[in-house]
């Protein structure tokens, strides 16, 4: 069996895509056979968080503690080298397809409630394909009877064509960005992007510039709806883009790993509920009442 377990093949028109068990992950996506994430093979553990659901926090939770309901709590250090928790408690976990056709695809999990997150909740990931490209959509559900702190985003790495990040164009509606300390990328203050030469409201190329932030202050169209575009030199590209009520944060990341083979090869672009550590700071945390449901979807397309 795949280390990534099943695997799921979508296809419509131009566009196809592959999603595994493990972690409902997006393990590839393509239009006309060029692919708009990093991706990774069928018999290979999925590099880091490439393509997985985060949650049921997505980022970081700092020393992975946090308090809620008045009482502390102590997550799993995930992120040792920094002694952190990152991306919440699903990106490693089987995931049940409840229902498949041609072009999209529903996948299930059940959190089991722990000492550190004694909170149940019904995971529900759906993929669809259609003309507009790929719609991610997350939703969960409280089942338990006490609220329950929730985050969500995912992680594709965006691929705009030829080259690599450094060759791409980026456009980010973002008048702001969470400044971090340098070493464990604790959050700090949030600050205007011209303070760090993290303005991209006017599409610019990104060359050797290193981004590991949380990007916020998004500017939407009349419909409410953020988008996210990286361009190739050749002009074309691919588009992330999501409801910027519902997701007001985004982490952009430039890939740095120097001496890794996936160094700078994708743009993360992860829409986000709320920012890093929000369930210790509470900015834009998503509190779940019992036998409530948070949804929100995200789009990937070709340019």
């Amino acid at each position: 069996m795949s280390p990534s377990g099943t695997q799921v093949e979508l296809r419509h028109g131009a566009y196809s895509a592959v999603v595994t068990e493990v972690g409902a992950t997006l393990r590839e996506l393509r239009h006309d056979d060029r692919p708009l994430v990093v991706g990774f093979d069928a018999d290979e553990i999925r590099p880091h968080y490439r393509g997985a659901v985060l949650a049921p926090w997505p980022n970081r939770v700092t020393d992975g503690v946090y308090t809620f309901g008045g009482r502390e709590r102590r997550l799993a250090l995930t992120e040792p080298d920094r002694g952190n928790a990152l991306h919440g408690l699903v990106g490693w976990v089987r995931w049940d397809v409840l229902a498949e056709s041609e072009s999209a695809v529903e996948l299930r999990h059940a959190l089991v409630p722990t000492p550190a997150y004694p909170h149940p909740l019904d995971l529900r990931v759906r993929y669809a394909l259609d003309d507009d490209g790929l719609h991610w959509t997350v939703a969960a559900t409280n089942t338990g009877a006490g609220p329950a702190p929730y985050g969500t985003g995912p992680h594709p790495y965006l691929v705009a064509g030829a080259g690599r990040v450094d060759d791409w164009s980026l456009e980010l509606p973002a008048a702001r960005y969470l400044a971090v300390t340098p070493d464990r990328l604790l959050p700090l203050d949030v600050e205007d992007v011209e303070s760090a030469g993290f303005d991209f409201r006017t599409p610019r190329q990104l060359g050797d510039i290193l981004i590991d932030h949380a990007f916020t202050g998004l500017a939407a169209d009349g419909e409410g709806v953020a988008r996210v575009r990286v361009r190739a030199a050749d002009g074309g590209g691919v588009v992330c883009s999501w409801n910027a009520a519902e997701c007001p944060w985004v982490q952009i990341h430039t890939a740095d790993r120097p001496g890794e083979s996936g160094h700078r090869i994708g743009l993360a672009v992860e829409p986000m509920t709320c920012p890093p550590d929000a369930f210790n700071s509470g900015t834009d945390l998503v509190v779940l009442e019992p036998a409530q449901t948070h949804q929100t979807t995200w789009t990937i397309a070709a340019l």
